[in-house]
């Protein structure tokens, strides 16, 4: 068999590992940060003006052709495609880019998130990633204290975010009901499907992963006020002789409104029913690590299992999810073996399982530019981020309340504040935003309340300042047309 053809040594193929990585990388870096900044420039401001047929046509006149027959190095592509990417960005870095809960990343966990591209552990097998195994240990036990601090055994699990942290939830509860019905099987009764009762203000990944799982759909109550009503929820834990196995699902910050259901007085009627209770505090969990703002958090750790996001408050690249739970043992159901992966001998020589973490093989080791943000920052350094945009989402309600010509929803219950032109309509509202966007002079989100379409300003940027909250409302008024 004739050898192999010698490997030709080019910018273009130079790896980013090894004893040589760094120099290949450099001059790359270098590139990318000046397409960054020149596509920025040339956007000048949160969002790309023209609307989608423009940004398509840039994009388009930039990448043609798509797959060359001869490439241009690397050094013409990163410059090219990264300042067209970052020229047609919507930037949450951007004071006026405040439409959903997708954050700024901080430089420091950017350079980390470049590390972990380079090095490209993948977790799913300890002789992969020797490092990041125990690093992700660390961590996850570390953020699993922070949502069950009274709790021996604590763990969490890296996941891509809400959703994903959603149905690993939905999953626990359905395997735990499975594995109660087998313990008390009885050959002429057939298992009760998991009952998952949620609120009208839940995320729609519980619906998605119910469906997802097999399971019924949701039995959704009405939430006129933005959150669970207790009354409500004791209704329906009561109104079935012999109940099945039940999920409550409760939402520590809501998509619309930020809203917060009462934890501890759901906690009390899942205790008294026997329900299984899961939070999704996918928003407001990193309340947590304010000393002041946690308590808006309490009855969480009554919970069994937790959702929560880094990459939304906690600015971390995406993806930074994850789902913690009191006891490891609870993640038993995930349990899973692949003799190539996680032989028995290997396990038991003590080479760590790593496939009972997570429903995905190949896994990103995304606890790295967590570990470093924790460490360059500090529960109360993160803390302080927190608390500065929780404040400015109040100085833009005071604003909003002062000025004739807005009409504030609430007071926000984190960051995330709703407002409307005075007496708009719906056509009213929904045309205010999309002129901004077609502009590119803000991007604000919309929900809908039972007093109808609001402006949706999620506030997540810690560097906001009051004239960028002043001169965002300029814009509104601006643009808003009847």
């Amino acid at each position: 068999m004739p050898a192999p053809p010698a490997a030709r040594h080019t910018p273009a193929t130079a790896l980013a590992g090894g004893t040589q990585g760094a120099r290949a990388l450099r001059p790359l870096i270098d590139t990318t940060l000046r397409a960054l900044a020149r596509g920025a420039t040339a956007r000048g401001g949160p969002l790309p003006a023209g609307g989608p047929d423009a940004v398509a046509a840039r994009i388009r006149a930039a990448v043609t052709p798509a797959l060359p027959e001869h490439g241009t190095g690397p050094d013409e592509a990163l410059h090219t495609l990264v300042q067209a990417l970052a020229e047609g960005a919507a930037d949450p870095a951007d004071p006026h880019c405040a439409a959903h809960l997708h954050s700024p990343p901080l430089a420091v966990a950017t350079a980390a998130d470049l590390a972990a591209g380079a090095l490209n552990p993948s977790l799913d097998s300890w002789d992969q990633a020797p490092s990041a195994t125990t690093l992700e240990t660390l961590v996850t036990h570390a953020l699993a204290r922070l949502a069950y601090p009274h709790r021996p055994t604590p763990d969490a699990l890296v996941t891509t975010g809400g959703t994903e942290s959603n149905q690993l939830a939905l999953l626990l509860a359905r395997e735990t009901a499975h594995r109660a019905d087998d313990e008390e099987a009885h050959p002429a009764r057939r298992p009760a499907p998991l009952r998952i009762i949620c609120g009208a203000n839940a995320h729609h990944s519980i619906h998605r992963s119910a469906w997802l799982l097999g399971l019924p759909a949701p039995h959704v109550l009405p939430t006129p006020t933005g959150t669970l009503d207790p009354h409500d929820l004791h209704t329906a834990l009561t109104g079935t002789p012999q109940p099945p196995p039940t999920l409550v699902v409760a939402t520590a910050g809501t998509t619309d409104t930020g809203q917060i259901d009462p934890l501890p007085h759901i906690a009390d009627l899942c205790d008294t029913h026997g329900a299984r209770l899961h939070i999704d505090a996918a928003y407001g969990g990193p309340l947590l690590f304010s000393d002041t703002l946690k308590t808006h958090l309490t009855g969480l750790e009554r919970a069994h299992t937790i959702t929560l996001d880094l990459h939304k408050l906690g600015w971390q690249p995406i993806a930074a999810g994850l789902l913690a739970v009191p006891d490891t043992t609870a993640l038993h159901p995930l349990a899973h073996q692949a003799d190539y992966l996680n032989a028995p001998d290997d396990t038991e020589a003590g080479l760590p399982d790593l496939l009972h973490r997570s429903l995905r093989t190949t896994r990103r080791p995304d606890i790295l530019k967590i570990a470093v943000t924790l460490r360059a920052l500090g529960r109360r350094g993160i803390a302080d981020l927190v608390e500065r945009v929780c404040a400015t989402a109040h100085h833009l309600a005071d604003l909003i309340d002062a000025h004739p010509a807005f009409e504030l929803h609430s007071r926000p219950t984190i960051s995330t504040v709703l407002f409307r032109p005075d007496g708009a309509d719906h056509h009213t509202t929904a045309r205010t935003r999309r002129h901004l966007l077609h502009n590119g002079h803000a991007v604000l989100g919309r929900a809908t309340t039972p007093q109808g379409l609001w402006l949706k300003a999620t506030l997540l940027n810690p560097h906001t300042r009051p004239d960028d909250l002043q001169h965002l409302l300029k814009l509104v008024e601006g643009h808003t047309t009847r």
